[in-house]
């Protein structure tokens, strides 16, 4: 389907640019939510006609986001989750549970602006891009953990140890095991260490 693009879409094009995609990412995503109209002979029309008027708006919205960036862009905050031994966890973190908590920070997000490729699935400190605007993109860095503890040990650059990492000895509790003392075999010839049997004295007799 070929539709006009209301706004600039990350690796598609700008506003106004026609483009071709596929029918359900057109029905299901970019015409309900108003980023874009089927590329008909009315719509082209209608859309040269208010042309001006829509990059005034989205010169409005681009601005205000701008504005915004600069205090959320590099921000970090908390996710507690349950996770496994091995650091995974049970169940993921979504893009709505992203928005979720920077909305609760005072950042109204919506999950379609959370650009996550895949759900996380494990601890630890993950870059995450949010376009508070098509063409204003931040980063901001979740911290995934189990406790307030384990996510202070991760934001100071710590690393949670898995339960198999934690009972395998370091280097400096390694302990020195000598080697056992080879047997000796006397009946094989061995040399022994018991000193020899002492001479006949001078001038002694030998009874015969």
């Amino acid at each position: 389907m070929e539709v006009i693009l209301l706004e600039r879409i990350e690796k598609l094009g700008g506003m106004g640019d026609i483009v071709r995609v596929k029918n359900g990412y057109a029905r299901n995503y970019l015409l309900p939510q108003k980023m874009a109209l089927r590329a008909t002979e009315e719509n082209k029309a209608r859309f040269e006609h208010e042309r001006d008027t829509l990059e005034k708006i989205n010169t409005e919205r681009r601005d205000g986001a701008a504005a915004g960036a600069g205090k959320l862009e590099g921000q970090s905050f908390i996710l507690i989750r349950q996770a496994s031994d091995t650091l995974q966890l049970y169940g993921s973190v979504n893009a709505r549970d992203i928005a979720d908590a920077l909305s609760e920070m005072g950042a109204p997000v919506k999950r379609q602006q959370v650009r996550l490729d895949k759900p996380i699935k494990a601890l630890g400190l993950h870059d995450v891009r949010v376009a508070l605007h098509p063409e204003v993109i931040v980063t901001v860095k979740v911290n995934v953990a189990r406790s307030d503890e384990e996510a202070e040990i991760q934001a100071r650059g710590g690393t949670i140890l898995t339960t198999d990492e934690e009972a395998a000895p370091t280097d400096d509790e390694a302990v020195f095991q000598p080697a056992a003392p080879q047997a000796l075999d006397d009946s094989a010839g061995g040399s022994s260490d018991a000193p020899p049997a002492p001479a006949d004295a001078p001038g002694s007799k030998t009874e015969t």
